[in-house]
């Protein structure tokens, strides 16, 4: 394989822009005049509907961020001169804007309807026709088993699957599958194995039945370490299960039928799969062009579709698709997504915030936060630009979370009182899959009087004055004082369905697109992760091999010796 050339298309540097020298002004006049939200509000009663968006039926609102419609213009001058809309025309284009290894950007094709088949070639590939026949291929599959005519070796239906896989190869499918429970109608479960530790594996297959399991093996190229000892694992612990009980022989005939019946896999490496086993008619593939961290809308979510059936995932791939058209159509002082991401922008470097919180007022997003850590930090933790040139801001952002009134007994004092600015975005919906009173209360209003509360704690606080008058004594006053000027972004939406899911997701992808652009950085290569892997390659010999452990670092061969010293 040739290396990729150096791109010719170099990007612009921000800090060298009039408009960002303008947000720096900006920012010091606000910070000197004194940011106060409570002072902004009550002087412009008309902030919170100038500031408030529609994205489908989400309503976003920005009123509580550290900004003023100055602010905005100016994030869009810049959004201009670092020519964000030219490297978005080219994404969505098919031009090859992953520059490291020279590969187009297209996890937008994935949701493409059928309609668009013969309309979206790129490199001489129908991108729409194929990603429409995969799919047709998972839903025939996925209505077998759902139906029961899928049987395993024994002759019983599905009624477990396991996925294995990791990083966007489970993150993606475990939080969808979690935020998606309320539609489960097949009387299917999912279980998700994805750490390399034994104890994963053990867990997840215990109590299993292994007439009534398939395992489903998720990595493109088949050679994912973690993925593939875990399939290896799964394979041993299936056919002697089946043995034990009676249901096979162990002959290598009745061996290969049982995994061919209780395995199947999301890959490219057809060859690789069938020499594991598995059927290559049983194989759903998807493209170079897809990162593992977009890619929960391809055949990765094959456990979604099995689950939830493939009406819910065209609904899930329509959520994503009308985000996809309103980010590529809406201009940029009206589009919520872009200026979500300038947003962000706008903390980073010029109020310094290293981290963002997203917290979901929604359990059944109990996972969201996760998968946005892989989805952010593995596309925008880089300190290198996407022409090899060092970048020159801070870049990227530490994202993490946990769902409702859960985070607030565990971190919301460091958001509310702690020394760090931490940017919020609070997720919420009017409407639960589960009404419940208690008494005459009505249990999801007073989940969303907290979701709502603690947007306003954090912009308006606690003055000393208010907390005196509650007669607190005097040297506790500043320990009770809320600062407030806390940012935080509210969406609000209707219901958690598969739809909005699909938006939901859609929205953070762009965000992340618009912070690289502006950064300057190729959002979607990942080279961040490979030395550790290699390492671990050579390390582990170490355990056994004193040659391999003599070429280690005096840490390492230290650590490696009290191992030694207490593996029983």
């Amino acid at each position: 394989m040739t290396a990729p050339t150096a791109p010719a298309n170099k990007p612009v540097d921000p800090t060298k822009t009039e408009a960002w020298a303008a947000l720096q002004a900006r920012y010091t006049k606000l910070t000197e005049a004194g940011i106060d939200l409570r002072s902004w509000f009550a002087q412009d009663s008309d902030r919170t509907s100038r500031l408030t968006f529609m994205l489908d039926e989400f309503q976003i609102d920005l009123s509580k961020n550290l900004i003023d419609e100055k602010t905005l213009e100016l994030l869009c001058n810049l959004a201009r001169e670092v020519k964000l809309e030219e490297r978005r025309a080219d994404m969505y284009s098919g031009s090859h804007i992953n520059t490291t290894e020279d590969r187009a950007v297209l996890h937008t094709a994935l949701r493409r309807p059928a309609s668009q088949i013969g309309t979206f070639v790129v490199d001489g590939q129908d991108t729409v026709a194929d990603v429409r026949s995969t799919l047709d291929k998972m839903y025939a599959f996925c209505n077998r088993v759902r139906s029961g005519a899928w049987k395993g070796v024994s002759g019983k239906a599905i009624k477990t699957i396991v996925s294995i896989g990791i990083g966007g190869s489970d993150l993606g499918p475990v939080m969808v599958y979690e935020a998606l429970r309320p539609y489960a109608d097949a009387g299917l479960t999912v279980r998700f194995v994805s750490n390399i530790d034994p104890s994963d594996l053990a867990e997840k297959t215990r109590s299993l039945d292994p007439e009534t399991t398939l395992f489903i093996v998720v990595s493109k190229t088949f050679t994912t370490l973690e993925t593939l000892t875990n399939a290896r694992g799964a394979r041993s612990w299936l056919l002697g299960a089946l043995r034990d009980a009676g249901v096979i022989d162990g002959s290598k005939q009745q061996d290969a039928e049982a995994i061919r019946k209780h395995f199947v896999a999301v890959s490219t490496a057809l060859d690789k799969v069938q020499d594991f086993g598995i059927d290559p008619e049983n194989t759903f593939g998807f493209w170079n062009w897809v990162g593992g961290r977009y890619s929960v809308d391809s055949a990765v979510g094959l456990t979604i579709a099995l689950a939830y059936g493939p009406e819910r995932f065209e609904e899930f791939l329509g959520g994503f698709h009308f985000v996809d058209n309103y980010f590529k159509n809406t201009p940029l002082e009206q589009n919520i997504v872009a200026l979500m991401g300038l947003l962000n922008v706008w903390y980073v470097n010029f109020f310094g915030a290293a981290s963002h919180a997203v917290l979901p007022y929604d359990q059944y997003l109990h996972r969201f936060p996760a998968y946005l850590q892989q989805l952010t930090m593995e596309s925008n933790g880089k300190s290198t630009r996407w022409d090899g040139s060092p970048v020159t801001t801070k870049t990227g952002e530490i994202f993490w979370g946990e769902a409702g009134t859960n985070g607030q007994h565990a971190f919301y004092q460091l958001i509310h009182q702690g020394t760090r600015l931490i940017p919020c975005d609070f997720i919420a919906f009017a409407n639960t899959h589960n009404p419940t009173k208690d008494g005459a209360q009505d249990v999801h209003e007073l989940f969303l009087g907290n979701f709502l509360a603690q947007t306003k704690a954090l912009a308006f606080g606690k003055t000393a004055d208010e907390v005196r008058a509650e007669g607190t004594p005097e040297w506790m006053v500043a320990a009770r004082v809320f600062a407030g000027n806390r940012p935080t972004t509210s969406i609000f939406g209707d219901q958690l369905t598969p739809r909005s899911l699909g938006e939901l997701i859609a929205l953070y992808e762009h965000i992340t697109f618009v912070e690289g652009v502006v950064w300057g950085i190729n959002s979607f290569d990942q080279w961040g992760v490979e030395l550790g892997k290699q390492l671990a390659k050579q390390i582990t010999p170490a355990f056994y091999d004193d040659g391999a452990l003599e070429a280690q670092d005096a840490s390492t061969k230290a650590l490696i010796a009290y191992y030694r010293a207490h593996r029983r």
